[in-house]
């Protein structure tokens, strides 16, 4: 009898204790009655009945998840390889419960084929330039979607857009291309104010024949001051007949 009595108290005890749940401050406890959602409880010191209330332990702490790298084919049929990392948290833990089995797989599995879908809808040049746009828009869409679970997608990152070496080596040569056809711009472009500067300069000096011969000596000046050398070049008539009128 003692025995029994000393098995009785320690179940007894058992179940008293196993009543207590201590929440920390970023954990909540969905509480069922007889399988009835009855309330959120915590955090804190919580306390279930055994056997009539269950309660199952929600995070509320931000989540990281890392999307597998995905195949994503673009607007423009380029095959990229892309994977992201994607932070959420639940905000109602009611809905995380009752309204998804598996809230974290299942906003896993949505962020991966929202991902190979929006980006499929892009171009190879949209996905390596504007990152922060498909972030937003990734975000955004997943957000909505999340809202009826309970979840908060807080950011969405592109990490990597991986192109076979084949796409690597055109994405090279059009780049060298392109330097090659701004380099010919800039060279044409600085031709044609030069040939416009030389115009306007000639106009200038013929309609002042002394200016003319002024830049003609400068220029032998310049000739003669630059080595032993010997030039033999015509004299202008228009210097020789001045010379004689002087």
């Amino acid at each position: 009898m003692e025995i029994f009595f000393a098995v009785l108290i320690s179940l007894v005890l058992g179940l008293l204790f196993s009543a207590f749940h201590i929440l920390r401050e970023y954990e909540r406890a969905v509480v069922f009655f007889l399988g009835r959602f009855q309330q959120v409880k915590g955090p804190g010191l919580i306390i279930i009945i055994p056997g009539i209330q269950q309660m199952m332990r929600v995070g509320l702490r931000t989540q990281v998840f890392d999307v597998p790298t995905q195949d994503v084919i673009s607007r423009d049929n380029v095959s990229v390889k892309v994977n992201a990392v994607l932070y959420f948290r639940v905000t109602d833990p009611q809905k995380a419960i009752i309204n998804v089995e598996n809230y974290f797989e299942a906003t896993s599995q949505l962020a991966q084929t929202t991902l190979r879908s929006v980006l499929g809808q892009h171009e190879l040049d949209e996905m390596l330039a504007s990152r922060e746009q498909l972030n937003l828009d990734i975000q955004k869409i997943l957000d909505e979607q999340t809202e009826g679970w309970g979840i908060k997608v807080s950011n969405v990152e592109l990490k990597h857009v991986d192109l076979d070496e084949s796409m690597i080596r055109a994405i090279a040569r059009q780049a060298e291309a392109e330097r090659t056809r701004r380099a010919k711009v800039i060279h044409a472009s600085g031709e044609l104010e030069a040939s416009e500067s030389l115009i306007e300069a000639a106009a200038k000096l013929a309609t002042v024949p002394e200016a003319m011969q002024l830049r003609y000596m400068q220029t032998l000046t310049e000739i003669s001051g630059e080595g032993r050398t010997t030039i033999v070049f015509p004299l202008p008539v228009d210097l020789i007949s001045a010379l004689t009128r002087k």
